[in-house]
């Protein structure tokens, strides 16, 4: 199974469709060039500062452990590059710890951890699906 994938980017055809694997693979030099894709499961912190229902400042931070569907990954360079965790974690991040944090005051987010986890657990992974990312795992 290994841990790279790399999608080709060919200067006639642009992005190929097609994902190959590790091992040894043909290219033609000066016309085709691989993009390499790390698709084992990285950590990422991202820090939030966000809104209570009773207009308490919460400072959050998310460990977030995320790697690459491999089928989307032409999709995922062609719409958001080679740093797509950079240019996605942290904004999904943001909107949806806002969207969930806003729904609970300062005391029951530590009386109901346990549920504003899964929450945010629910509804981040269905987010970051969009846009063709696996959330292993996330904590806060």
């Amino acid at each position: 199974d290994g841990g790279h994938r790399a999608v080709i980017f060919d200067r006639f055809a642009g992005i190929k469709n097609t994902v190959v694997g590790e091992g040894t693979h043909f290219y033609i030099p000066w016309i085709q060039k691989p993009i390499i894709f790390d698709i084992r499961s990285q950590p990422r912190n991202v820090p939030v500062i966000t809104g209570s229902k009773d207009l308490q400042n919460v400072n959050i931070t998310l460990r977030i452990l995320f790697r690459p569907v491999p089928e989307s990954l032409p999709r995922i360079y062609t719409i958001l590059g080679s740093d797509y965790d950079e240019r996605v974690l942290p904004s999904i991040t943001t909107e949806v710890l806002k969207a969930v944090v806003a729904q609970f005051d300062a005391g029951e987010l530590i009386t109901q951890r346990e549920l504003v986890s899964q929450k945010v657990n629910e509804d981040l992974t269905e987010r970051a699906a969009q846009f063709g990312v696996i959330l292993d795992d996330i904590s806060i």
